[in-house]
């Protein structure tokens, strides 16, 4: 039976609510179970999806390129980065009795310094096979100092160097010698880092490959017969660096992987840092980025009680990447070892990576007589005296926005309808991938209805795409003429507090107070009638939405939970506000197909955050009329974050070509100085092309109270 609600005295300070004695209709599904059958469902599309169409060694060899090429551009390096100067420079040697250790340092990128030891074996005669160690996520025992995780890994150096390889261990940026760090979007709000086409994964992978391009100049080295290997976020380059670079000729990632399902339905994304993901545009599982090692040979390492790459995860991950081997007819290069234990650098994990590399890279299989064991204290191998004073480990990616892009002013409007166009199917391939199909409308379905105060209220609920549910409420104005135009308020987070309150005593599902059988007494708030008035004094149909994830569907959890859910979403090829977008646009549709309200013009308003999305959906949905956007951010790097687009645009051109389209209106109170130069293009783009004044307005006063 639908909820009955008496309201009586509705201007007085108290209403009564009472309800029907069966008591209220069956609660929606909650907000968290839908996000967590959104997630399932999205990871089951891209896991379905995940190489079924490679059924030859020949088809794969012609895939394997273009994918690769598909997981440089994911990482941020396509194009391919300018291979620069290493300015490699050996500050000191520690000599050993049977090996020798080089400290030195070298810069992937200009200014990206890397602390690096190099362990090479004495009485070599001959160019020897060489290891490239990349180094996890280990504090060296030392709190006084800092002398790089690298410290913390020797043993495996040291084994290598009296096993006749030459091995080079190399810092991280994230606890390496000079500070950097891994964690934009996993602990220091940096979601720009998405805008930007930035992920720290690529660092480490350019890092491993200019590494790689070290080692093959050294005359010890036999570039023929170079291996890689590292465990944790160690494992995880050794992955990313043996699937772009074919000069490495044998992997053994440990613990360096797992699959979609754990890191994105299981949230193990939650222990793991930026680092670990490239920016997911491609929509892959981790078995096609893992594929990429074949068929060289491969060892693929883990433990058994590991919470961070799960059991079940690795062999999922390696019964996918297995067939790839089969249809190479490589099997017998792929190797699976799994340990008992935790996520822990152990013997019984290290013993077997030795065998792997001794059989692959010298073509024999002695038994190991020497543990793999420290020798040196911290200070022994620290690389830098003192910091260089050039260095950008600290911020690298704040570096990368003097080489972003500028809009040039359109020569004549044929230019201009060339420029936007490009830009607007650049935008859409690279930030908004992972949009569903548009072959669907939302079909909205009514779940209130009810005339009070000289206003139609009503609530309709549509799927903006599978396992995403969000609800419309529409107030139409039921004295004078018959209304046909709307303004659809897309509703942001900050906002969206006050408005249930005002909302409360009038519809149906957005009262605070829960109720058993029987009545109940509240205050009816100030806010009500006063938003009664306002849309009464309007004359137009006024809506509002609260896109996924705000206002009744708010998720559950702190603010740390919420980043880590975000996170997921990028894991999936989306960003939460690049969906959010579509919402909007979704909502549009789901509007202008509500029975009986006959809308000729539709307006979207719509503040900060929430205003950039309105702005895009803007771009590419039918339907929307004009806009009204308030406390309008300037840039993405403080608004949202979608995968880079700061590569391509920013707001400031969006805005420009949204004005081209249909009236904008912006309120400018309250962006930082110097936002009338930020608003700059838009302007002399309108002035340019001849168009209406009322085209592009950017006005001092607030639009939305």
């Amino acid at each position: 039976m639908f909820r009955q609600i008496l309201i009586t005295l509705f201007f007085s300070p108290v209403v009564a609510l009472c309800l029907a004695a069966n008591g209220p209709a069956p609660a929606p599904r909650s907000a968290d179970r839908q996000l967590a059958d959104y997630f399932r469902a999205e990871t089951t599309r891209l896991t379905q999806s995940c190489l079924t169409n490679i059924t030859s060694a020949r088809q794969w060899e012609q895939r394997r390129a273009e994918y690769r090429q598909q997981l440089f551009d994911m990482l941020g390096l396509w194009p391919l980065p300018e291979r620069s100067d290493l300015r490699v420079t050996l500050t000191d040697r520690v000599e050993q009795e049977d090996f020798t250790v080089e400290k030195l340092h070298f810069q992937p990128f200009p200014g990206l310094y890397t602390a690096a030891n190099l362990y090479l074996p004495k009485g070599a005669t001959n160019r020897v096979p060489a290891i490239l160690y990349a180094c996890g996520h280990a504090a060296p025992p030392r709190k006084d100092f800092w002398p790089g995780n690298k410290t913390f890994y020797q043993h495996h150096g040291i084994w290598f160097a009296r096993h006749g390889y030459a091995c080079l261990v190399i810092d991280t940026l994230q606890l390496g010698e000079i500070p950097g760090h891994h964690h934009g979007t996993y602990r220091e709000g940096q979601w720009w880092w998405n805008s930007l086409g930035y992920t720290p994964a690529g660092i480490e992978a350019w890092t491993s490959i200019r590494a790689l391009d070290y080692l093959c100049a050294r005359p010890e080295v036999d570039a023929t017969r170079i291996g890689m290997t590292g465990r944790s976020g160690g494992g995880s380059y050794t992955w990313t660096a043996a699937a772009l670079d074919d000069r490495i000729k044998v992997a053994a990632p440990v613990a360096g992987i797992t699959d979609l399902q754990n890191q994105v339905v299981d949230g193990v994304i939650e222990g793991h840092c930026d680092c670990m993901f490239y920016l997911n545009t491609r929509q892959w599982d981790f078995p096609q980025f893992a594929a990429l090692v074949a068929p060289r040979p491969l060892l693929i390492v883990n433990t058994d009680a590991d919470t961070i790459f799960p059991l079940d995860g690795v062999l999922r991950v390696h019964e996918q990447v297995r067939r790839i081997y089969q249809v190479c007819q490589a099997v017998t290069n792929l190797g699976l070892v799994i340990a008992p234990g935790p996520h822990k650098d152990t013997q019984d994990l290290q013993v077997p990576v030795f065998r792997w590399f001794n059989k692959y890279l010298k073509g024999t299989d002695p038994a190991l007589d020497k543990p793999a064991i420290k020798l040196f204290e911290p200070e022994q191998l620290k690389v830098f005296a003192t910091i260089p004073s050039d260095t950008v480990n600290s911020n690298y990616p704040a570096a990368l926005l003097a080489g972003l892009p500028q809009p040039a002013l359109p020569t004549d409007g044929p230019a201009w309808v060339r420029q936007q166009t490009q830009w607007l199917a650049q935008v859409r391939t690279q930030c908004f991938g992972a949009w569903p199909s548009f072959s669907t409308t939302p079909i909205p379905r009514r779940v209130f209805s009810r005339r009070q105060a000289g206003v139609q209220w009503q609530t309709y609920d549509f799927e903006s795409q599978p396992q995403v549910t969000l609800r419309l409420i529409v107030a139409v104005p039921t004295s004078g003429n018959k209304v046909r135009g709307a303004v659809l308020t897309v509703v942001a987070e900050n906002d969206w507090a006050p408005l249930e309150q005002a909302l409360a005593p009038l519809v149906d599902g957005y009262t605070r107070d829960q109720f058993s059988n029987g009545c109940a007494v509240v205050p009816v708030p100030p806010e009500t009638p006063a938003l009664v008035a306002r849309i009464k004094k309007a004359g137009v149909i006024q809506a509002w939405v609260t896109v996924r994830g705000i206002g009744s569907g708010a998720w559950s959890g702190d603010a740390r939970k919420q980043d880590h859910l975000r996170r997921r979403f990028m894991l999936l090829g989306q960003t939460l506000e690049g969906m959010r977008v579509w919402d909007v646009g979704q909502s549009v549709a789901a509007l202008r197909h509500v029975p009986g309200l006959g809308i000729r013009t539709l307006t979207v308003e719509a503040n900060e955050t929430m205003a950039v999305n309105a702005l895009y959906a803007s771009l590419y949905f039918p339907g929307l009329d004009g806009l009204r956007l308030s406390g309008l951010p300037t840039s993405h790097l403080t608004g949202p974050d979608y995968f880079g687009v700061l590569k391509i645009w920013d707001i400031p051109a969006a805005l420009a070509v949204a004005a081209g389209q249909r009236p904008v209106r912006v309120d400018n109170t309250g962006v930082a100085a110097g936002s009338q130069q930020t608003w700059q293009f838009p302007r002399d783009v309108s002035r340019r092309l001849n168009w209406p004044t009322n085209r592009l307005e950017i006005v001092p006063a607030p639009l939305i109270k």
